[in-house]
């Protein structure tokens, strides 16, 4: 379980993005180009959280029990506790 956040970064003049465990006070530099990266989003789920997963559509299942949404990765729901049945085939 990690305690940072991800964040989505951007390069400016290409547009390539990647996902960062970002450290709110330090300046991120794209490898390739050596521009400084710009924080277009903060992922979900937030930290401190047990799923690296973020959340996205094909990520989530309902749990059965209070049907709210959880990651696919969690056995336990972090919304009541209980444990989820496996992932169908």
């Amino acid at each position: 379980m990690s305690d940072r956040n991800r964040y989505r970064m951007r390069t400016p003049s290409t547009g390539r993005e990647l996902i960062v465990e970002a450290e709110p006070d330090r300046i991120y530099t794209d490898r390739e180009t050596g521009e400084r990266l710009e924080a277009v989003g903060k992922l979900l789920p937030l930290a401190p959280s047990q799923s690296k997963l973020p959340w996205a559509v094909e990520n989530l299942r309902y749990c059965p029990w209070c049907e709210q949404l959880a990651q696919r990765d969690l056995n336990d729901c972090p919304t009541c506790g209980r444990r989820m049945g496996p992932l169908g085939g």
